[in-house]
């Protein structure tokens, strides 16, 4: 129930107006008297809006906005007045109050007001959490050798809006590398980024999307559609897989391409093109052109700027970084405390090798570890089997700190297990294990069998 707060320094005034609220709203509705004490619930309780009036003695209703953009509050205000003066209340919206309304209004437009006062703070969070989320994950992690050159390569050809293709293995970031262009490309202005998976779109559909089409175009086209060119003109087209790319809409790729024009599926008038084109592939477009099935004055246009992202196995050193960068989102994300990884777990994530898809693979680790994670700590018990399993195995083959640390553990399950007749539920009790999955899962990591 969203709580709203009335502020006015007539008492009896604001309790009627709360408890109007209550009734027609289902609001959780609550009063202060005078500015101070609404600066001091606002500040100590959650409160979802407020309803303020302006004209108070001591501490007026400007003083409390004042005050709430001092302390970066963000909660909407709306302020109401019984005087009809409404410079000042224009003059309140310009401090931060979300709108103003008169205090002879009917309490049911009073609701319908906070409401869309309620949405619109909803609608912030939302907008300020995907940016932030974007903001994190877009950025380039690393300070590697490789990742450092693949910077400065970025840095080089961003301002100049030639078309770059981007090289790499399944998972290594090439949308990231895409966003990242583009992000230093429109500096700072409010450019559009669109993307297209050329492998996801239906044969007979490639060309509507890519270029649009017109009404009547073919049967189900309603209505005019603008296609990725149109909505991503003055910013970056991203072309993904673009070695999926049917040949007749490679064809006409090229041609648009050369002569920076387009036109719609069924139309006739050329639509100017403004769009900076940066396509990727994990294949080797070479090869395709060899085999035929890519065509070689496109790879040509395609690749005027060439940038290859490196498999994660060739940045190791980034790994740690990466890895507390995804514990950080994902955490976020889900709606949880952050978690932290041990050391342990982040050395076995180091020495992984990382083939199936990179730093995708990375992410989906860590997400596995933080769901099987009771506590605030990943430790490599909570890893896929797979990457614990490697370091268990790289462990015991060495007489380093780390091998004899396991065999520890070993001895020490074995013994438990011995004296519970290889009960594992019982063992794991003992042991002080959320359950008896827990404790298997330690026996795979070192290797414990029961006996036959």
């Amino acid at each position: 129930m969203p709580k709203i707060l009335v502020v006015d320094d007539i008492e009896a005034l604001a309790d009627q107006y709360a408890y109007d609220l209550q009734r027609v709203g289902d609001f959780d509705a609550r009063v202060a008297i005078g500015g101070r004490e609404a600066i001091e619930q606002i500040l100590s309780t959650a409160v979802d809006c407020v309803i303020l009036d302006l004209e108070m003695p001591d501490v007026d209703g400007f003083a409390v906005l004042r005050a709430l953009k001092e302390h970066e509050v963000e909660t909407p205000v709306i302020v109401y007045t019984g005087t009809g003066d409404y410079a000042r209340c224009v003059q309140a919206v310009k401090l931060g109050a979300y709108s103003f309304i008169d205090k002879a209004e009917p309490m049911e437009q009073v609701v319908h007001e906070v409401r869309r006062a309620l949405d619109h703070a909803s609608m912030s969070r939302e907008l300020s959490t995907l940016r932030a989320r974007t903001e994190s994950e877009s950025r380039l992690a690393g300070s590697s050798a490789p990742m450092q050159k693949l910077k400065d390569q970025i840095a080089r050809i961003a301002p100049v809006p030639s078309a770059v293709l981007i090289e790499g293995e399944s998972g290594t970031g090439k949308e990231v590398v895409a966003r990242e262009i583009h992000r230093l490309f429109a500096d700072g202005a409010d450019r559009p980024f669109v993307a297209i998976n050329c492998a996801a779109l239906p044969e007979n559909l490639v060309e509507s999307e890519l270029f649009g089409h017109e009404r009547g175009a073919f049967t189900g086209a309603a209505k005019l559609h603008r296609g990725a060119f149109e909505r991503a003109a003055g910013g970056t087209l991203f072309l993904d897989e673009i070695g999926e790319m049917p040949a007749a809409a490679q064809a006409k790729l090229l041609r648009v391409l050369e002569t920076k024009e387009m036109t719609r599926v069924g139309g006739e008038k050329p639509v100017k093109v403004r769009a900076r084109v940066v396509a990727a592939t994990n294949r080797n477009l070479a090869d395709e052109v060899e085999a035929g099935s890519f065509r070689q004055d496109l790879l040509f246009r395609l690749n005027i700027h060439s940038v290859s992202v490196p498999p994660l196995r060739d940045r190791r050193s980034d790994i740690p970084e990466l890895a507390e960068q995804f514990v950080e989102t994902i955490s976020r994300d889900f709606g949880m405390r952050r978690k932290r990884l041990s050391p342990a777990a982040v050395e076995a994530l180091t020495a992984y090798e990382w083939r199936s898809n990179n730093v995708r693979e990375l992410r989906n680790a860590i997400e596995r570890a933080i769901i099987a994670s009771d506590t605030q700590l990943v430790g490599l018990e909570h890893l896929p089997d797979e990457i614990a399993d490697l370091a268990s195995t790289q462990a015991a083959n060495d007489g380093s700190f780390a091998a004899r640390k396991k065999e520890a553990e070993r001895q020490i399950v074995i013994t438990a297990l011995q004296r519970n007749a290889w009960h594992v539920t019982n063992t794991a009790a003992e042991l002080g294990l959320a359950d008896h999955a827990s404790l298997l899962k330690i026996m795979r990591r070192l290797g414990v069998d029961r006996p036959a």
